[in-house]
C-alpha cells in the first residue's frame, strides 16, 4: 500500500471517535417540575360474578352427576334473569379424591368435584337476584364480585385531563410564591395509574378505597345501593403525570 494513502487513511480512522462524540445541548432556562394526580370515580356498568359449586360422593360418577345438576340448575336460573348464554361461562373443573389421613391415603372420604360458573351482567340491578338464585340452585361459593366499566378509556382521558391540570395549577402556586410565572411546559410524562376496581369475595364482603392528593372528579350515579346485601362499589381510574414547565 502507498506510504501516504496508509498515512491518510490512518488520520481518518483516528478522526472518526472524534466526530461522533457530540456534546449535549445544555438547556439554561430556569425551570419548574411538578407532578400532578388525579381519580374520576366511575359508577360500574357490568358486574363479572364468580361462583363455585363443590359435590362430592364415594363414586366419581355420582360426584360428578351432583355437579353436573347443580351446574345445569344454576345455569337455567341465570337464564331466566334474561342473561344471555354468552355471558355464562364455566371457567374450571376438578376432580380430587380425598382421605382422612391424606399421608397414608387411608379412610377414604370420596370424590370431590369443583366446578366454577362466570356470570357477567350488563344490568347491574339484577346481581342480587343472580345470588338469591344461583344459591338456591345449590352453589356452594361465591368467590368474587367484580365492579367494572366498559368505558375505562374515556374516563382514563378525563382523569389525565384533570392530572395535567393539577400540575400546572400547583406549579403556578409555587412560581407565585417566589415572585415569577410559569411559561410553557417543556417536557410531559406519564406514568401508568390504572385502575382500582371495587369487588367483594367469599363470605366477608370488603370494598376497596383509593385516595388521591390533587384532584378528584365524581362521577358517581344516583344510587349508590341496590340491595342490603351487596353495595354497587366505585371504580377509581387514576392518571399520574409528571411536567417541566419553564420558569419566567
Amino acid at each position: 500500500m502507498n506510504t501516504g494513502i496508509a498515512a491518510a487513511f490512518l488520520v481518518i480512522l483516528t478522526a472518526c471517535p472524534a466526530i461522533a462524540q457530540v456534546s449535549p445541548v445544555y438547556d439554561s432556562r430556569p425551570k419548574i417540575n411538578v407532578n400532578g394526580e388525579a381519580i374520576v370515580y366511575v359508577k360500574p356498568d357490568k358486574i363479572v360474578v364468580s361462583l363455585g359449586i363443590e359435590t362430592w360422593d364415594q363414586e366419581i360418577m355420582a360426584a360428578k352427576q351432583k355437579n353436573n345438576d347443580i351446574l345445569s340448575k344454576a345455569k337455567a336460573a341465570t337464564r331466566g334473569l334474561g342473561v344471555p348464554d354468552k355471558e355464562i361461562q364455566t371457567d374450571h373443573l376438578s376432580i380430587q379424591p380425598r382421605y382422612k389421613d391424606e399421608y397414608r391415603k387411608e379412610d377414604f372420604l370420596g370424590y370431590f368435584v369443583r366446578n366454577s360458573l362466570v356470570v357477567t351482567l350488563t344490568e347491574t340491578n339484577k346481581v342480587e337476584g343472580l345470588i338469591t338464585e344461583v344459591l338456591q340452585a345449590g352453589v356452594n361459593y361465591i368467590h368474587g364480585i367484580d365492579f367494572e366499566t366498559t368505558q375505562f378509556k374515556k374516563y382514563r382521558e378525563q382523569a389525565r385531563e384533570l392530572a395535567l391540570k393539577a400540575a400546572k395549577e400547583k406549579a403556578e402556586k409555587m412560581a407565585l410564591v417566589l415572585g415569577q410565572s410559569v411559561g410553557a411546559p417543556i417536557q410531559i410524562s406519564e406514568s401508568y395509574g390504572g385502575a382500582y376496581y371495587s369487588s367483594v369475595s367469599g363470605w366477608g364482603y370488603s370494598r376497596g378505597i383509593a385516595t388521591t392528593q390533587n384532584a378528584v372528579q365524581d362521577l358517581r350515579g344516583e344510587s349508590g345501593e341496590f340491595s342490603d346485601t351487596v353495595a354497587l362499589g366505585k371504580i377509581s381510574v387514576r392518571a399520574n403525570v409528571a411536567v417541566v414547565f419553564e420558569l419566567k
